[in-house]
Order: structure tokens, then sequence, then C-alpha cells
């Protein structure tokens, strides 16, 4: 399988603050990565400079074989980038579907099929940004993402903060996501064992440095290793 994302030995940060020292990391097609650790370990910041808003110090990203280093967040996304992030930043004062038809490029995605994915934003399809529920916003994040057709599918932390029922339900829709295919997803979640069942692969994060890269199965079945890394339990 070719390389979606490639990074090669990214230094970036805030400011005068290096976060990552020197990361390379490569995604496959079709490939779902957790991003695990600690809070303040660099995840974020990992997904950040993807998307282009953090201070680079050194170092290249690639996507789908063309390097996006020098391009501004706008034209990333144009290239390949589709973000999620922590915040949502749905535009508010737009309706549901204007926010997906604002930014949607061709391709396999959508906004039909992202209605039925989720059923509930067609149900809402009128209503402004500011009048759905946190669940109803983050889904609408990601059906934002969706529509613009990426190469390489970014969520930080998108089940925070959400009802156990809504967070099944993004589960199961990540899970359609991730096996359309023509993407490779990058997930930062601070769930471990839900996040393991739907990644391929698990990377773990220390001090903006890969300390752990293993098939998600085998972290799963690694109680030392969650407990040392992350101060979880293994559990079935």
């Amino acid at each position: 399988m070719s390389d979606f994302l490639a990074i090669e030995g990214l230094r970036a940060g805030y400011g005068e603050a290096v976060v990552l020292p020197g990361l390379s990391l490569r995604l496959a097609e079709g490939q779902v990565l957790a991003l695990l650790g600690r809070n303040g370990t660099g995840k974020t910041t990992l997904i950040n400079s993807i998307v282009g808003v953090t201070r680079r110090f050194g170092g290249t990203i690639a996507v789908g074989g063309r390097d996006i280093t020098p391009l501004r967040p706008d034209q990333r996304a144009r290239a390949g980038i589709g973000w999620v992030p922590q915040e949502r930043n749905i535009f508010r004062s737009l309706t549901v579907e204007e926010n997906m038809t604002a930014v949607a490029q061709p391709g396999h995605w959508t906004v039909a099929k992202v209605y039925e994915m989720f059923p509930r934003l067609e149900e809402r399809r009128g209503n402004f940004g500011n009048q759905l529920s946190g669940g109803e916003q983050q889904m609408l994040a990601i059906g934002r993402a969706l529509t613009l057709n990426p190469k390489v599918l970014l969520l930080d932390e998108p089940t925070e903060g959400l009802a156990p029922i809504i967070v099944d339900e993004l589960l199961k829709a990540l899970g359609t996501i991730t096996r359309s295919g023509g993407i490779c997803s990058i997930i930062v979640e601070q769930n471990a064992q839900k996040i393991l069942n739907l990644a391929d692969r698990a990377v773990i994060l220390e001090r903006g440095a890969i300390v752990h890269d293993a098939d998600s199965r085998a972290l799963k079945a690694d109680p030392a290793a969650l407990e040392r890394h992350l101060g979880v339990a293994g559990k079935s």
C-alpha cells in the first residue's frame, strides 16, 4: 500500500516552544491510527501541525506524494486534509446544510451520504449551528470534514464530553467512514479501549516523541504497556 500521509523529521510547536522534536510517521491508504498518550504529550500539536496551524521549525509533510509543507491551512484542506478539532469550529450562523455545502468538494462523500450516516442531521438540515446539541454539532463537524472528500481525516477527541449513547453512535459511524476506502485516519481519543477496537494501529506519544507503535490489537492485549504509557488497565 502507498503512503497517504508521510511525516519526516517534524519539529513544530508554538512561539519559541518546540513540542514535537523530530517526529516521523507514515500512514497507508485505509489505515486507521489511534493516537494515544497522556495529556500534554503532543497529540493535538501533531494534529494541528498536519493542519498547518502550529509553528514549524523543520521537517516535511506529504499527502498522496505531494509536499504540503509550504501550504496554508486552507490550501492543505483542498489538498486532502480533513480536520475535526476539539472545538468543532462549525459555522454557528449557517444552517446544517450550509455548513457542509460551503466547503464541499467533489467525491464519494456528498451531503446526501452524510445524511444517510447521520439521519439526525437531515432532520435538522435547516437549523443553525448554534441550535444543535453537542452531539449534533460533533456529527456536523465530522460531516463537514467528509464533504471535503479528504485523503487524510484527523479527529481530535471526537467523543469528548458526549453522552455514552452518542459516543456509541459516533464510533459506529467512524467505523463506517474508515471502511469506506480512499482515506487514512488519525483519531486522538482518551478512551483507549474504545478506540483500539476501531483502529488498525496505535501510536503512543510522550514528550512529542513516539514511544510505542504497534498493531492496536497487540496494544489492547498488553496491559503492562497500557499501564506504563497511559495509566489505564487493560480490559477485554
